[in-house]
């Protein structure tokens, strides 16, 4: 049937018709292959501009840190001469563990260990972490054990100052 109504077409009728179906293709090609790559493309080539931006910040940051191991300073706060004893003690009762905090006692050789009884866990993970964090001092062992109230436990830390 489609040939039969070519073949009644004037060779007029055909080219024009010819060259239709081509800009067709050609135009679905471009709006269904060639336009959504090259939008892609440009997507891709952002989004590796900005990986090197932050690279290349890593990288600043990352020389920063190793400039500061190096001269063998970092972000622990100053103890202010205070026996890892002291610290524990005053770290505890500022950080909310004060009515909890039962007993601070020397554990051996630069090691303390710390009691603590109807604790808040969360506080005390938190104070735990600060004190890695702020002081340089590692909680070598932790015990807890669930008290009675939501998120209570009795606890005992062991601390030592990190090497």
């Amino acid at each position: 049937m489609i040939a039969q109504r070519w073949q009644e077409l004037s060779t007029r009728d055909r080219r024009t018709l010819s060259a239709g179906v081509v800009a067709i293709v050609l135009l679905l090609g471009w709006a269904f292959v060639w336009h959504p790559l090259a939008q892609r493309r440009i997507e891709l080539d952002r989004q590796v501009e900005q990986s090197r931006r932050e690279l290349a910040y890593v990288r600043a940051g990352a020389g920063g840190i190793e400039r500061l191991r190096a001269a063998g300073t970092g972000s622990r706060a100053d103890r202010e001469g205070r026996s890892l004893l002291a610290l524990a003690d005053a770290t505890a009762r500022s950080g909310g563990l004060e009515a909890a905090l039962k007993r601070v006692e020397p554990a051996g050789s630069g090691r303390v260990r710390v009691s603590f009884e109807f604790a808040n866990f969360d506080a005390l993970v938190e104070w735990v972490e600060a004190l890695s964090r702020d002081f340089g001092v590692e909680a070598t062992d932790f015990s807890a054990d669930r008290a009675d109230g939501v998120g209570l436990v009795n606890a005992r830390v062991t601390l030592q100052d990190a090497p």
